[in-house]
């Protein structure tokens, strides 16, 4: 398998040496923590297998996702937080839990390996089915069982996510229809509904969120991301990952490199890639983030400026360099037959709002009555 590039920012022998580098923190249990020593919750650790497997590491990928069942609950969901290979937040995290599905439909598309997604299919079943039993009337699906409110971001994340699940349900001819349900419902919340979601809009991925997940699309994700795009947009830098703060990150800005490319805003998309990489150190790593500013202000604020924040280097940062390098590279470059993912051109089908139960008019003509069971 050829790696990916873009043409005049990263080479393809770049994107091996930063794949390189995820492995290299891989723990001989096959996890992938954010940094060396550091905890590992299954969102971020699937992010990094898909990275490692189109960037050429695909005996640590493979590796990777065989270590996600073994931490599954008897429930399916998964640890909020698992250090050691011990859950140090036992919590399960829906968003964190239904991600496998896109992890494992893009190891699909990059591999054409049956056999793994038949393998993998009964864990995705059972993370899928646990995520949609917590979806609320309105549509929102709750963080936890215990926490009765609802995250944009993971909820953005989790329409991916049943779009993935489904894919691979009808690709092993099991249908699941109550994930079609959940995911109109759902997608219907997110589109429409946001300001019942928890109040994180200081946080650049609930503005950007949205489109990357798929569910906002055409002129809305336009004028979504164009809305407050000066908020966190900085030239040459990337993009901040709170808008109170001076702080660059290089994931969050990669996201929405992934988000324009979904609709087609290819020039603002490669300018973020090329504005981050003052973030990559000469062996593939990744710097987190960094702060940027008037070194006055130390002396007055005691908060730092001008200096790379936290002092690491973090595997998602990298991961979302490497799958931002194949989705552009489509077009700049060259990607392989995973670079799709994030535009969802794979994925089944958008659901339709069926059996909204918010209050608004359904698609099937049903009128939504508060609290009514389908």
């Amino acid at each position: 398998m050829s790696l990916p590039y873009v043409e005049g920012i990263l080479s393809a022998e770049q994107v091996a040496d930063s794949a390189a580098a995820i492995a290299a923190m891989q723990e001989p249990c096959g996890a992938v923590p954010w940094t060396t020593g550091e905890h590992v919750d299954v969102w971020n650790h699937v992010e990094a297998a898909m990275a490692m497997l189109v960037g050429g590491q695909v005996e640590a990928a493979e590796r990777a996702y065989a270590w996600v069942p073994t931490m599954q609950h008897a429930d399916g969901s998964f640890p909020m937080k698992i250090v050691g290979g011990v859950a140090d937040d036992d919590r399960g995290d829906v968003n964190m839990t239904a991600y496998l599905a896109v992890g494992i439909w893009h190891h699909w598309l990059v591999r054409r390996d049956i056999g793994f997604v038949r393998h993998y299919w009964p864990t995705v079943r059972a993370a899928l089915d646990w995520v949609v039993a917590q979806q609320v009337p309105w549509g929102g699906i709750n963080y936890t069982p215990t926490e009765d409110y609802c995250l944009l971001t993971g909820n953005s994340s989790i329409y991916q996510s049943l779009r993935a699940g489904v894919a691979l349900a009808d690709l092993l001819d099991d249908p699941q229809p109550e994930w079609e349900l959940a995911g109109g419902r759902l997608g219907h919340a997110v589109r429409e509904h946001r300001d019942l979601f928890a109040d994180k809009s200081i946080h650049s991925m609930d503005w950007y969120y949205p489109v990357l997940g798929g569910a906002v699309r055409g002129r809305a994700a336009f004028e979504l991301l164009d809305s407050r795009w000066d908020d966190f947009v900085r030239p040459g830098l990337g993009i901040l990952c709170v808008s109170t703060n001076p702080w660059v990150t290089g994931a969050e800005t990669c996201e929405l490199a992934m988000a324009l490319d979904i609709l087609g805003d290819h020039r603002r998309a490669l300018t973020l890639l090329r504005d981050m990489q003052h973030l990559r150190e000469d062996d593939g790593r990744y710097w987190t983030g960094w702060v940027y500013g008037d070194a006055d202000v130390d002396a007055t604020t005691g908060e730092p400026r001008n200096v790379h924040w936290p002092d690491e280097h973090t595997t998602y940062t990298a991961a979302a360099v490497i799958l931002a390098v194949d989705a552009l590279g489509e077009v700049a470059g060259h990607s392989t037959a995973g670079s799709g993912i994030m535009r969802g051109t794979s994925l089944a089908p958008h659901f339709a709002e069926l059996g909204l139960e918010c209050g608004c008019p359904s698609a099937d003509g049903v009128s939504s009555v508060p609290g009514r069971t389908s």
